[in-house]
């Protein structure tokens, strides 16, 4: 397996995106998830996905493609690197806000 997976979904109390992590709890950022690294792992997601969905909980449970970048966890598909990052139409909201902060951190550096 050469692609990274993860968890991901909407906490149904009020919508927000979240991601499975390794203590087994919904987590608000990406870079919490735990990540599936071998088959087997990935498996366990797919378990974790059933159960997720039964526990009314969270919705629209799903596993995705991560890989790695300097340090942090990126989403490959666009719809989850919205999803993880907040509203596309102001970029002075949601998460992104912090993304731009980290990005601005590592030019300084």
């Amino acid at each position: 397996m050469s692609t990274l997976k993860a968890l991901t979904a909407n906490r149904l109390s009020d919508g927000i995106a979240v991601w499975l992590g390794a203590d087994g709890g919904w987590h608000e950022s990406l870079d919490e998830a735990f990540v599936a690294r071998h088959e087997a792992a990935v498996s366990g997601l797919h378990d974790a996905e059933k159960v997720a969905a039964l526990d009314n909980q969270v919705v629209d449970v799903a596993v995705i493609d991560v890989e790695e970048r300097e340090g942090h966890l990126y989403a490959l598909r666009l719809r989850e690197r919205i999803r993880a990052l907040g509203p596309t139409v102001r970029s002075d909201l949601g998460k992104q806000v912090e993304q731009s902060a980290r990005d601005d951190d590592a030019i300084a550096a």
